[in-house]
C-alpha cells in the first residue's frame, strides 16, 4: 500500500442532505475517552495524535456525542482540530447521558436536547452543527417531540443537518415527516444485518447510512473473515470495512481507535477490493450461522 493510497478519499464520496459531500470513510472518535467511555483518555497527547493524523489522511466526516466522556470527546476534537480545516464536518449526537463507566441513560426531551446542542456548540467552538443526531429514541418521551425539537434548533440555525441514531425504518420515516434526515447510524456489519431493510431504505431515499460496530463477531464470521483476509494478505478488519462499502454507495463507515497504526490499518481498508464471489461469501454469513 503506498502513501497515495492510503486515504480516505479512496472510498469516493456520499452526500449529506443533498448539501455537504464527505469522502464515505469516516472516524468514530468514541474511543479516544477512558475506559467505559468515560473521563479523559489515558493518553492525551496520543489521542490528540490520532485525531490529527486522521485528518492527514483525509477522513472529512468525525463522528462523537456530547455523551462520550461525557463532553471529553468533543472537547478533544476542538483541542486537536481548531481551527478546522476547510471541508471538515463533525457530526455529533444528543438524546443519551452518561451518569458513569459503561452506564447510559435516555433523555430526550425537548429542554435537554436544546441544552445538549448548547453545550455540544460551546465545546467544539462552532456556531453551527453540520450533523445533529438523535442519538436514540427516548421511551418517555415523545419522538415526535424530540425530532420537532431538532427541526427548529435546524430553523434556528444552530444546526445545519438533522440525523438519526440507533432507530427503526418507522422512526426514520415519521421523523422526515417533520424534517428531511441526513444519515441514519445504526449497528451494522457483514454478520450483524438486522438493519438491511434500512440500508436499502436509505440507498433509495438518499440517506447516508453510518453503521458502527462494523467488526461481525462470532465463530463463523471470524473463519470466513480470516479465509478472505488471508487472500489478500490483509488484516481481517479491512476485509469487514471493504465489504461495508461495496454494500452501497450511501455507506459512511466510521471505525474508531485509539491507535494510529490502527486508524493507518483501517483507512488502508479504503483501496481494498473483494471479488463478487468473496463478497457473496461474506453476506452469506448470517445463513451460515442460523442453519447450524
Amino acid at each position: 500500500m503506498n502513501k497515495k493510497e492510503l486515504s480516505a478519499s479512496v472510498a469516493g464520496d456520499v452526500s449529506l442532505g443533498g448539501e455537504i459531500s464527505v469522502h464515505g470513510f469516516g472516524f468514530g472518535a468514541m474511543r479516544l475517552t477512558g475506559e467505559g467511555i468515560w473521563g479523559p483518555p489515558k493518553d492525551r497527547k496520543g489521542a490528540l495524535a490520532v485525531l490529527r493524523r486522521a485528518v492527514e489522511l483525509d477522513v472529512n466526516f468525525i463522528d462523537t456525542a456530547d455523551s462520550y466522556g461525557p463532553h471529553v470527546n468533543e472537547e478533544l476534537i476542538a483541542e486537536a482540530l481548531f481551527p478546522y480545516p476547510a471541508g471538515l464536518v463533525i457530526a455529533t449526537k444528543g438524546g443519551w447521558n452518561r451518569p458513569g463507566p459503561n452506564q447510559w441513560t435516555h433523555d430526550a426531551s425537548p429542554a435537554h436536547l436544546r441544552k445538549a446542542v448548547e453545550g455540544s456548540l460551546k465545546r467544539l467552538r462552532l456556531d453551527r452543527i453540520d450533523v445533529y443526531q438523535l442519538h436514540a429514541p427516548d421511551p418517555v418521551v415523545s419522538f415526535e417531540a424530540s425530532v420537532e425539537t431538532l427541526a427548529r434548533l435546524r430553523d434556528e440555525g444552530k444546526i445545519r443537518l438533522v440525523a438519526l441514531s440507533n432507530v427503526t425504518l418507522e422512526h426514520i420515516t415519521r421523523a422526515r415527516r417533520i424534517v428531511p434526515i441526513a444519515s441514519v447510524q445504526n449497528r451494522y456489519s457483514f454478520a450483524d444485518r438486522e438493519w438491511d431493510y434500512v440500508v436499502d431504505y436509505c440507498d433509495r431515499n438518499g440517506i447516508v447510512f453510518i453503521p458502527w460496530f462494523p467488526l461481525g463477531a462470532g465463530k463463523v464470521a471470524g473463519e470466513v473473515l480470516n479465509e478472505i483476509a488471508r487472500t489478500h494478505r490483509a488484516h481481517p478488519m479491512q476485509v469487514a470495512l471493504a465489504w461495508l462499502l461495496r454494500r452501497s454507495p450511501i455507506m459512511l463507515p466510521i471505525p474508531g481507535t485509539s491507535s494510529i497504526e490502527h486508524l493507518e490499518q483501517n483507512v488502508a481498508a479504503a483501496s481494498l477490493r473483494l471479488s463478487e464471489e468473496e463478497y457473496e461469501q461474506l453476506a452469506g454469513v448470517p445463513e451460515l450461522v442460523s442453519a447450524r
